[in-house]
């Protein structure tokens, strides 16, 4: 009984993560034992006598370096809890126990030796510590892994056969070769790594060729596990009801984050809590579930919508991850098991706070007298009170200013512009004394007396300080819109910044500024600081938040991905995934 009265778990029930768990160290322990063969050669050989001799090994342990790849690729599959690994597993143990057995019926020479008895034992042993677990292993695949994997692997065998026939014809030492002995020859040297003594009369090439045809296979033969073994890709676009309620929500809690309008981009998807008043936006990338910002919704009910939103990420096993969370949604998330790791400041100025009077602000307010001197205006509407014409050729400059041909962000922008959905965004636009556009800002509401900046745009031909112009401007004219604060870019590492300049920082903390201060000048980390310390605003900390330390580089990945930093190649027709 347990301490509240009722019926605790029950023995099987305690040992079923045990035992999904020992089957991961078993594959681990393989992985390591088989790497350890391919390294030691005497080891190696023993190995391989005793597999085709009158002995034979445990499950998986062959002391070649494709069962190390297999080991190790299911390890993280099993430790993901993947349905499809334990299938996997489960059938080719199963397999290999069976065979065990009818050996040692049936194969007389096979009783003399205790090693034997060892293997079956050992693989006996995981096999029933995959049915004991059966129940743990329920994260789902791609239903169209299966005959993807198959028709990769017919597909990957066919092109490795013509690349592999092609270099024997070109390097073939003996005469009386047709394409179909070089095809085979391939083929086989690509399944088997030997083949046939037949094939092997009329085929001798030099040691780099078969070493090339041994390459492509271990690459075929990561790309079918992979394609057998990933997880879904998920649903990526809001249905018109998700984005109705998603905006029910944010028009009586949105005041809460400067980042929730950005969770109506059609690019992600959203789980709502069981009492539907709060929600988490996401999207799934690489196999990570990556939410932004904080939980849409009642505070109260961010518990439910997280769980729910971590149940889902356990059933199809992906990576839980959240970009930008605010300190108050960090510490909801780190209560469900997450860790944070700080990302950088939010600026965000007050307005009644803000002013360019003082010796603080003398470099701002000379910028800004100097364009306006210039005769640049700005003119100050809602998206809603744009004629349709006017917001065509504004979408049509946006994109011509645009740096690269990839729209980048997704945390902190909403990847559209002039949509009808989006009529209370706020939209500057910047001319010159000839009245000719020059430069465009674009907000999102936050709240109902907020804007987050989501897209800045201008001439490179133009004058330098516009944006800066722009900004205060939107600030002095801060009644039109009915203004009383504005979230403006966010600065990564800002604190690193700020203190790896000071008197008497440590020689990490400046080492740490200096290799940020490098890649800078390609990503711009620094330059966006200095840009929003201009205005003097409050800095608000934001977080990355993540369960294992050890997934903090395949997140930063999806996360590189997601913005627009890092673009994959698209893949061929037959490896993508439909949308659920």
């Amino acid at each position: 009984m347990s301490p509240t009265g009722g019926e605790g778990p029950g023995p099987l029930e305690r040992w079923r993560p045990r035992a999904a768990a020992s089957t991961v160290w078993y594959l681990r322990l393989l992985a390591l034992l088989n790497l350890v063969a391919v390294l030691s050669v005497p080891f190696r050989d023993e190995v391989r006598r005793h597999n085709t001799g009158e002995f034979f090994t445990p499950y998986l342990m062959t002391a070649g370096l494709t069962s190390v790849l297999l080991a190790l690729f299911l390890a993280v599959a099993m430790r993901r809890r993947k349905r499809a690994a334990w299938i996997f597993n489960t059938g080719l143990s199963g397999a290999t126990f069976l065979g065990f057995l009818v050996l040692l019926a049936w194969g007389d020479h096979y009783k003399d030796h205790v090693w034997n008895y060892f293997s079956v034992v050992l693989t006996g042993l995981f096999l029933a510590a995959l049915l004991v677990s059966r129940r743990e292993f329920t994260s789902k695949g791609d239903r169209s892994n299966p005959k993807t994997a198959a028709a990769a692997a017919v597909g990957g065998l066919a092109l490795g056969g013509l690349v592999g026939s092609v270099l024997v014809q070109l390097t073939n030492e003996v005469s009386g070769a047709g394409f179909g002995t070089r095809f085979s020859y391939a083929v086989h040297r690509m399944i088997t790594l030997e083949p046939a003594e037949r094939i092997r009369d009329v085929v001798l090439v030099p040691t780099w060729v078969n070493a090339a045809i041994n390459a492509m296979s271990a690459v075929l033969f990561l790309f079918v596990l992979w394609v057998a073994f990933r997880s879904p890709r998920g649903e990526e676009l809001q249905t018109d009801e998700d984005q109705d309620r998603l905006r029910a929500l944010l028009e009586k809690q949105g005041e809460r984050d400067s980042l929730g309008y950005f969770a109506l981009r059609r690019d992600k998807a959203v789980v709502f809590s069981p009492s539907g008043k709060a929600a988490v936006a996401y999207r799934v990338v690489g196999g990570v579930t990556l939410a932004s910002g904080d939980p849409i919704g009642d505070p109260e009910a961010w518990p439910g919508a997280i769980d729910a939103w971590l149940a889902e990420a356990r059933e199809h096993a992906w990576v839980p991850a959240v970009m930008g969370a605010s300190e108050e949604a960090g510490v909801i998330y780190a209560r469900h098991g997450l860790d944070a790791l700080e990302l950088g400041d939010e600026a965000i100025v007050e307005l009644d706070e803000f002013s360019l009077d003082g010796r603080a602000m003398r470099v701002v307010r000379q910028a800004y007298n100097r364009v306006k001197r210039a005769g640049y205006t700005v003119r100050i509407r809602r998206h809603g009170d744009i004629p349709e014409c006017d917001m065509a050729e504004l979408v049509a400059k946006a994109d011509q200013w645009r740096d690269g041909a990839t729209e980048r962000g997704f945390s902190m922008a909403l990847g559209r512009l002039g949509d009808a959905g989006d009529g209370r965004c706020v939209m500057l636009e910047c001319f010159d004394g000839e009245g000719e556009l020059r430069a465009l800002l674009s907000f999102v509401p936050w709240g109902a007396n907020g804007l987050s900046l989501d897209l800045m745009r201008r001439d490179r031909d133009s004058e330098n300080g516009l944006m800066e112009f722009m900004v205060i401007e939107l600030l002095q004219r801060a009644r039109e819109v009915e203004l009383e604060r504005v979230s403006l870019n966010f600065a990564m590492f800002r604190s690193v910044f700020e203190r790896g300049s000071k008197l008497g920082a440590g020689p990490v903390l400046r080492l740490w500024r200096a290799v940020l201060g490098f890649f800078s000048r390609w990503w711009q980390i620094e330059s966006l600081y200095r840009a929003n310390a201009k205005y003097r605003p409050i800095w608000e900390p934001r977080y990355l938040l993540f369960e294992k330390s050890s997934e903090i580089p395949r997140i930063g990945i999806a996360s590189a991905r997601a913005e627009g930093f890092i673009t994959v190649p698209s893949m061929p027709v037959l490896f993508r995934r439909r949308h659920r």
